[in-house]
């Protein structure tokens, strides 16, 4: 079997501050293959995004303590020195940022800074590297490629900018594309160009995907698997359909009740998710979820679950609840106007 192409064993990530020990990632595992989408979903505050960045080596913070692997191709991450990651930054592995307004220098065309990057990995003639950043803008749907490689970060608009910012992602060709909330703040039409782009581009580039969202309705069609994380943990994991059909965790529940189902009747009220994600420096005993979990019984407060397989191949979830138990009172959480006509 062919090892995966990233492979995080353990990860945590802490910070030090005045108040404690802020434990943002605490001790999650998974992988991601070749080719492979695998969505990354939970409220703000999950750790999704600390997660990646720690793949990125991007948090310089003199505060924070790691701890675990990060194998990309075999190679531990962690231990590579920071001119060996400024390598693999761009041509290896890639990432497309929230706020492509402030991740956008402001004062460079952004065919400049499509062209800094390409000449920062390839020896390229003097024209090379405009025409390569031309050519780019132009897969990623931009008009007028031509014309507006000259333009400035704020010429375009909010759509406009995130389609450079996968363009210049892009520009070395990655292995992983690590794309963190692509759709925030965009129109649900320009949602649906963005992550149409993204499915195009993974098929014509081979890349591997990991799209962090808190909606989980944005990797109902574009993600092969799916980890949901809760307070620095993943609490479940599986395939599109494990997720979507047969959810076991009642916080993936709350997620996928507040999205919108055009398949079923029209609810009076979406379902919300009842309190606060929990404090990180001091979390409640037993299992995070329990304060905001109704389905909480004694053994949540004494135990803290554990993520395993539960039900069917690959699917692992981190809850006390038996599998009867939980089919049994998850569609009154997910569609509790379904459970009162049934």
């Amino acid at each position: 079997m062919a090892e995966p192409l990233l492979e995080v064993r353990d990860l945590k990530v802490s910070f030090r501050t005045e108040d404690g020990i802020v434990r943002a990632v605490d001790g999650i595992s998974f992988t991601v293959d070749e080719g492979e989408v695998v969505g990354i979903v939970g409220e703000s505050g999950s750790g999704k995004s600390v997660t990646m960045m720690s793949v990125m080596r991007l948090i310089t913070d003199p505060n924070v303590i790691y701890q675990g692997e990060i194998l990309y191709k075999g190679r531990n991450l962690m231990q590579v020195s920071r001119d060996a990651m400024r390598e693999v930054r761009g041509e290896e592995i890639a990432m497309i940022f929230q706020d492509p307004m402030t991740s956008l220098n402001p004062v460079y065309t952004v065919g400049w800074q499509i062209e800094e990057q390409l000449n920062e990995h390839y020896d390229l003639k003097k024209g090379q590297a405009r025409r390569r950043a031309s050519e780019l803008l132009a897969q990623v749907g931009i008009p007028r490629p031509e014309q507006r490689i000259d333009d400035y970060p704020h010429q375009f608009s909010g759509g406009m900018r995130q389609r450079v910012m996968i363009a210049l992602a892009l520009s070395c060709n990655p292995d992983l594309l690590i794309a963190d909330e692509p759709t925030t703040a965009l129109d649900v039409t320009i949602q649906a160009q963005i992550l149409e782009l993204i499915k195009d581009l993974r098929r014509d580039f081979g890349s591997a995907v990991v799209l962090i969202t808190h909606d989980l309705g944005v990797v109902a069609d574009i993600a092969d698997r799916i980890l949901v994380m809760y307070a620095g943990r993943i609490v479940e994991e599986g395939n599109k359909e494990q997720i979507f059909y047969d959810p076991q965790h009642p916080y993936t529940w709350g997620l996928l009740g507040s999205i919108a189902r055009l398949d079923r009747p029209k609810a009076r009220r979406l379902t919300a998710i009842a309190g606060q994600p929990p404090s990180l420096i001091n979390r409640p005993k037993g299992c995070s979820f329990r304060p905001r979990c109704p389905q909480a019984f004694d053994r949540c407060r004494a135990e803290d679950p554990q993520l395993t397989v539960k039900v069917g191949d690959g699917h692992l979830d981190a809850c006390h609840l038996s599998v009867e138990d939980k089919r049994a009172r998850r569609d009154a959480t997910i569609s509790p106007e379904l459970a009162d006509t049934a």
